[in-house]
């Protein structure tokens, strides 16, 4: 075999490989000391790894070995349907010279194809050389604009949203100005706190509440991790809600126990970005980390001021990631308008929680 000549900064590239036991002694075991190699038996077993990756935690490069029954085609036709996974670099490779086989891999624009005897050192360099210079993942704003949202508002519920919000941002123009002026009162910083949100269909956008925390929250949260009520000491965990949160002003507290910081999202649903009722929208951090899996779901309903997860667990110690998921993912499969109405009429006691979180 020759001396490879192995890029130094290779090691930090992902390579998810379905190739058969000659190739995996051949080209996955020498590419191994040099790339992060995850082997999966088959096609189907490497599929169902990479719907359980988040945007994070992809690969860089697929590595897929041609069969004999031309399966690996269809798969890599049904793989590019996925948007978080049509963007990822796939390689294909075969110890067979087929002409058939190069001619079908040109037709789905795979990014390398190798065949009959072939050096380690070029598979090397060209691997490192797709990671640097393709676009091997998506990001968020990528997808927001190349989703088709299968979700569309019903006309009753969005006429609902403008009329309920409408209405509400009316009444409540007296307590909306009290609580700002509590607000500005404590600390200092903008009254309203802006974030971005990940929405229906992946769409982005300005998040409003009430300033509950001091200026500084967000540059503290990584301090704060061990305070996280869905923190997992073996996994990393997508949703951050903290217990006692020492970032919250006094005032925050009060608007938050009362639900009063939520009032400018009516701004939100009168907009369009969000409904009255669906999954809550996700802030950016915590999107990127759902999988394949997750996201399919979620994120095609709307999303909600109020849902499932508020009136049933909110603020309760027992509130396991998976047992939040398994709501939004129920709600997106489920909802209605006589869910809606459910949901809305159990809203009100649930506001009024009492963890500090």
């Amino acid at each position: 075999m020759q001396q490879v000549n192995w890029n130094q900064n290779s090691f930090n590239i992902r390579v998810a490989a379905a190739v058969g036991p000659e190739l995996a002694a051949g080209l996955l075991d020498p590419l191994s000391a040099s790339f992060q190699i995850e082997r999966k038996e088959s096609l189907e077993e490497l599929e169902a790894y990479l719907l359980n990756q988040s945007l994070i935690s992809l690969p860089e490069i697929l590595l897929i070995e041609v069969d004999k029954a031309e399966a690996c085609f269809g798969w890599i036709r049904k793989i590019r349907s996925n948007l978080m996974l049509r963007g990822l670099i796939i390689v294909l490779c075969s110890r067979e010279v087929n002409p058939e086989w190069m001619k079908t891999a040109k037709q789905l624009n795979v990014h390398d194809y190798y065949a009959g005897d072939f050096s380690i050192d070029d598979i090397s360099d060209r691997l490192v050389f797709l990671v640097r210079f393709k676009l091997i993942r998506p990001k968020l704003t990528e997808l927001s604009e190349q989703v088709d949202v299968a979700y569309r508002m019903p006309l009753v519920k969005r006429l609902f949203d403008i009329l309920f919000s409408g209405t509400l941002l009316l009444l409540l123009s007296p307590l909306f100005l009290l609580v700002a002026l509590l607000v500005k009162i404590e600390s200092r910083g903008p009254v309203i706190y802006r974030s971005r949100r990940v929405g229906t269909g992946y769409k982005i956008f300005d998040f409003y509440k009430f300033r509950s925390m001091y200026p500084d929250a967000d540059k503290r949260l990584a301090e704060l991790n061990r305070l996280n009520q869905y923190a997992d000491k073996s996994t990393a965990s997508v949703f951050v809600k903290l217990r006692n949160d020492p970032r919250v002003t006094r005032i925050g507290r009060l608007i938050r126990r009362t639900s009063l910081d939520e009032l400018p999202q009516l701004l939100n649903i009168l907009r369009g970005d969000m409904s009255t009722v669906g999954n809550r929208p996700l802030p950016l951090y915590e999107a990127e980390q759902l999988t394949s899996h997750e996201w399919a779901w979620r994120f095609m309903a709307p999303a909600g001021l109020t849902g499932l997860w508020q009136i049933s667990k909110r603020g309760k110690e027992d509130m396991s990631e998976r047992e939040r998921k398994k709501l939004d993912n129920f709600y997106a499969k489920n909802y209605s308008i006589w869910l809606d109405l459910k949901i809305l009429f159990k809203t009100l006691p649930a506001m009024f929680q009492h963890e500090n979180v």
